[in-house]
């Protein structure tokens, strides 16, 4: 999936991070909407990522997360505001009772040049898991290109950190392929700091061979959000709950080892129009954990 670039003034951003109080505040209240969203329903909230209705946000994004949120969802992670500014995005948001889960942020994006207004963007928004949707396979000396992707992410974690958010990558299937003896998803999470979120697809990483069983376990506590996909050997169709992904021991794995604060609906297979799938996929996970 592709992320939208965000471009707003270093003015403006300097005048909405004067001071390190001012940021304390924020990040205060960005928790406190967490904490609220944490206590209703499930102890792990569920939100949806907005790429699964795109379509239909690009033509009413605010009567897209009206409905999002009489569905029962959360929370949203975006990628891509479909022409909307922030404050804008923040209103819908909090007038709808949702918070920000997550964004898709593309590296360049998060490059030194950008990187004030991107993390501005996402302070406005109330968002502080800013993930990176996808690296591109190398071709040549894929190893060495690997880690050259783990180094920025830990100087990216590095300059996030004062601000109260934390980077992570979102896996797709050829983050599983060989390499050597290892896979690209491994690379990453040995070579990354404990607080960069390694956000797990469940789907993704059937595609690819890899298991979310297995890497939940692996790598303990970098599963901060996770993104909820079926995946079925059988019927491509599958939505939650109809396919091969063992859910009981991933909400098990979640809730004890992964660290998981938000589950985060990804349904791309549009098997129905793309709103009643993104209801069906959550009415699926709500039976699935009572």
């Amino acid at each position: 999936m592709k992320g939208q670039s965000t471009s707003q003034s270093r003015r403006e951003f300097l005048a909405t991070t004067a001071s390190a109080a001012a940021l304390s505040v924020v990040a205060g209240c960005r928790q406190e909407g967490e904490n609220r969203t944490m206590a209703r329903g499930d102890k792990i909230p569920v939100g949806l990522q907005v790429y699964s209705v795109r379509k239909d946000a690009e033509k009413d994004l605010p009567g897209v997360l009206a409905q999002i949120a009489r569905m029962g969802y959360q929370g949203v992670e975006f990628a891509g505001y479909y022409g909307h500014q922030a404050k804008a995005i923040r209103k819908m948001l909090d007038d709808n009772g949702l918070v920000c889960c997550g964004t898709h942020t593309q590296m360049a994006d998060l490059a030194d040049d950008k990187l004030a207004a991107t993390l501005e963007f996402n302070q406005t928004l109330g968002n502080k898991y800013v993930i990176v949707p996808w690296l591109e396979p190398a071709k040549t000396d894929p190893q060495g290109t690997w880690l050259g992707h783990a180094k920025r992410l830990n100087a990216l974690a590095e300059k996030l950190k004062p601000q109260g958010m934390l980077v992570g990558y979102h896996n797709h299937a050829h983050d599983f392929d060989r390499v050597g003896d290892t896979t690209p998803w491994d690379i990453l999470a040995s070579n990354t700091r404990p607080d960069v979120i390694m956000q797990l697809d469940t789907g993704n990483a059937l595609d690819g061979g890899g298991d979310p069983i297995l890497y939940l376990k692996r790598y303990p506590g970098r599963t901060v959000t996770i993104h909820l996909k079926e995946h079925s050997a059988t019927n491509k169709k599958a939505m939650i709950g109809e396919g091969d992904v063992k859910w009981a021991e991933v909400f098990q794995l979640c809730r004890t080892v992964g660290g998981t604060k938000w589950y985060i609906i990804e349904e791309e297979k549009d098997a129905v129009p793309p709103l009643q799938g993104a209801e069906i996929s959550l009415n699926n996970l709500k039976k699935i954990l009572t």
